[in-house]
């Protein structure tokens, strides 16, 4: 009973095989009816050749449709989101990480909608027009404020930092890359908490063992205070360190720092901060020269300006070879050339030294950033005495007074002398600088 079932399909099977393809040779027939009786014999000649190719055709769409298909699942189990929108702004799909990011789940991959209406984000709406408009990958970082229907929600979404990357795609789509930068950021503000707190608890036993170690320095005979010696240079290195550590954290936590502004003369504030490092020139057989106006006034915190160039000319001095100069140069932009409403002041630093590799070139101003070996300063113990170590924050510290002052600082190398070359720009230039510069 059994076989005569099996065979009874098999039958049935084949039988319905026979008919699809009579249908087929019947079809292809009335298209080739119309043509002259020897057209149409050559037509049906051409018949297999034709099912062939349609199987073809058949087989590509069915390995085209399973290859997009993998492709959305590697995109949806991707770790950054991604979305796509056609011409006039319609969501077509996101995957899941997209979903969350940007609270879309809720949203069903058959919904056609404008993005704006289920994300109000309006930085991601400008970044895909923008995408769009000019058919080149853009990039953008803005904080995302989420919006929540359900009131009980909203204590519990949080702002997110957000970058997105966006390229143009045919018929006018655009496809956006987003990435949450968020636990990073916290991240960050964690472990600039606990290195706050380490350096604030440090504070009081440095100063306990240097206050012991001022004790041993009196009482001590040569040779023996020489370890004493070196025990004070290690000791002020490192509440350099816990200081300078305390006032960049401060510095980032308050970017609006409150300033002691004032009237500060260039000239004489680079000149003092020269006579306090002329010790450490002076064993270089390094010199300091300047260019510029000679009574050049600007509106700033003299403590932290002076603690600018301190740190720069510090820097200079320690990796220029010696018997150079050290070069600054003063001058005020004309506003001919710039949307500036007052004049803009910039001040170039340059050295002798080896200069910035061009690895190092975007990171000088991070914390502890080091650099290259080649710019390292180890100085002998000959020459150790009173010398300033660096501790890494040096230029991450000037460039947050700089910021505080509304100005801008860069790193580059000088095209003539192959050192390093800083340049500042200030906005807060006195009226009475521009008239001597004029004059």
């Amino acid at each position: 009973m059994l076989l005569l079932g099996f065979f009874l399909g098999l039958a049935i099977g084949i039988g319905f095989w026979v008919w699809q393809q009579v249908q087929l040779n019947r079809y292809l027939g009335r298209l080739l009816r119309p043509l002259t009786s020897h057209s149409y014999k050559m037509g049906l000649l051409l018949i297999p050749g034709l099912r062939q190719e349609i199987a073809k055709v058949k087989q590509q769409r069915q390995d085209l449709q399973q290859s997009l298909q993998t492709y959305q699942d590697l995109l949806d189990f991707a770790p950054v989101g991604y979305l796509q929108v056609d011409e006039e702004n319609q969501l077509l799909w996101c995957n899941r990480q997209a979903q969350e990011i940007l609270y879309l789940q809720r949203w069903q991959p058959e919904q056609v909608r404008l993005l704006l209406e289920l994300v109000r984000s309006y930085e991601l709406d400008h970044l895909i027009e923008q995408t769009r408009d000019c058919q080149t990958p853009q990039t953008g970082e803005w904080v995302f404020h989420p919006s929540c229907d359900d009131t009980a929600e909203m204590p519990t979404i949080k702002s997110l930092a957000l970058r997105a990357s966006s390229l143009p795609l045919p018929n006018g789509e655009v496809g956006v890359f987003l990435e949450n930068r968020q636990p990073l950021l916290d991240i960050n503000q964690v472990r600039d908490r606990s290195f706050s707190d380490l350096a604030h608890e440090l504070r009081t036993p440095l100063t306990s063992i240097r206050l012991v170690a001022e004790t041993l320095q009196t009482r001590l005979e040569p040779p023996l205070n020489r370890w004493v010696n070196r025990l004070m240079q290690e000791v002020d290195r490192l509440i350099n360190l816990v200081q300078s550590w305390l006032d960049l954290t401060q510095m980032e936590a308050n970017p609006t720092m409150q300033l002691q502004t004032k009237a500060v003369e260039l000239r004489s504030l680079i000149t003092s901060v020269w006579e306090t490092l002329e010790p450490l020139a002076e064993r270089q057989h390094l010199s300091l020269s300047y260019s510029g106006p000679e009574n050049l006034w600007i509106k700033a915190d003299q403590a932290r300006i002076y603690q600018v160039f301190l740190n720069l000319l510090d820097n200079s001095i320690k990796y220029s070879p010696p018997c150079t100069s050290i070069h600054v140069e003063a001058k005020i932009l004309s506003t001919e050339n710039n949307d500036a409403a007052s004049p803009i002041l910039e001040i170039n630093l340059i050295d002798s030294g080896v200069g910035f590799s061009e690895l190092d070139l975007p990171h000088v101003f991070e914390r502890f950033y080091r650099g290259d070996k080649a710019r390292t300063h180890s100085p002998q113990d000959g020459n150790s005495i009173g010398a300033i170590v660096g501790n890494g924050l040096g230029l991450a510290i000037v460039e947050q007074i700089i910021l505080a002052h509304g100005g801008s600082i860069k790193a580059m190398n000088h095209p003539g002398t192959g050192g390093a070359w800083i340049q500042l720009q200030f906005l807060e230039v006195m009226a009475n600088s521009l008239s001597q510069d004029y004059s």
